[in-house]
C-alpha cells in the first residue's frame, strides 16, 4: 500500500475516466453521469488508500457542514430587528421519525431543532411560516454559548437556514376534504 505513488494514483484516475468515456460511447443506453460518478468514486477510493496527507486533505475539504430537515414549525417565529437594520428570525422545528420497536409496535419520536434565519429568509418566515406550518430547511449547524439573566452559561446548537421551502400547514389535507 505504501509503495503506490501519487502519480500512479492519478494515472489510475485517468484510466478509470477513459474507461467510463469508452463505456459511454459503446453503451448509449446507460446513464452517463452514473458511469462517470462510479469512475470518480473508484478513483477517490484509491486516493483514500494513499498515505499522502495532501491527498487526504483534498478529499476531506470536499465535505460540508450541511443539514436538511423537513418538519413542522413548533412555535410562532420570533423576529428581531438588529441595530444594523438586519432581521433575524428564530423558531423551533419538530421532525418526526416512525419505526417499529422490538415488540412490533409503531413508535413515533419527535426531535426539536432550533432554527435561525437572517435577512430576506427571516422576512419570508415571519410572513408565511406560522405554528404548525410544514417546511423544509437547508442550512448549517452552528454552536454558540450565551449567559442567561441569572448569569448561567448556556450552550445551544442551531441550524442557520440557507434555503427554505414552504410545504403546507399540518392537517391541510383534512381541511381540503
Amino acid at each position: 500500500m505504501g509503495s503506490r505513488s501519487k502519480t500512479g494514483t492519478m494515472k489510475s484516475y485517468r484510466i478509470l475516466k477513459n474507461e467510463a468515456e469508452q463505456k459511454l460511447k459503446n453503451k448509449k443506453k446507460e446513464n452517463a453521469p452514473d458511469i462517470i460518478s462510479k469512475s470518480v468514486f473508484n478513483a477517490c477510493a484509491m486516493v483514500v488508500r494513499v498515505p499522502y496527507k495532501s491527498l487526504n486533505i483534498l478529499i476531506m475539504s470536499t465535505l460540508r457542514n450541511k443539514v436538511q430537515l423537513i418538519g413542522n414549525v413548533g412555535n410562532e417565529p420570533e423576529t428581531t430587528v438588529l441595530e444594523s437594520g438586519k432581521k433575524v428570525t428564530r423558531f423551533s422545528l419538530a421532525t418526526n421519525e416512525n419505526y417499529r420497536n422490538d415488540k412490533g409496535e409503531k413508535v413515533q419520536t419527535t426531535d426539536w431543532h432550533n432554527i435561525v434565519a437572517w435577512g430576506k429568509t427571516a422576512e419570508i418566515i415571519e410572513q408565511y411560516a406560522g405554528k404548525g406550518k410544514q417546511i423544509a430547511v437547508e442550512g448549517k449547524l452552528t454552536s454558540r454559548n450565551y449567559e442567561t439573566k441569572e448569569g448561567e452559561k448556556r450552550y445551544i446548537t442551531e441550524v442557520v437556514v440557507n434555503e427554505l421551502v414552504l410545504l403546507g400547514f399540518k392537517g391541510d389535507s383534512e381541511k381540503a376534504a
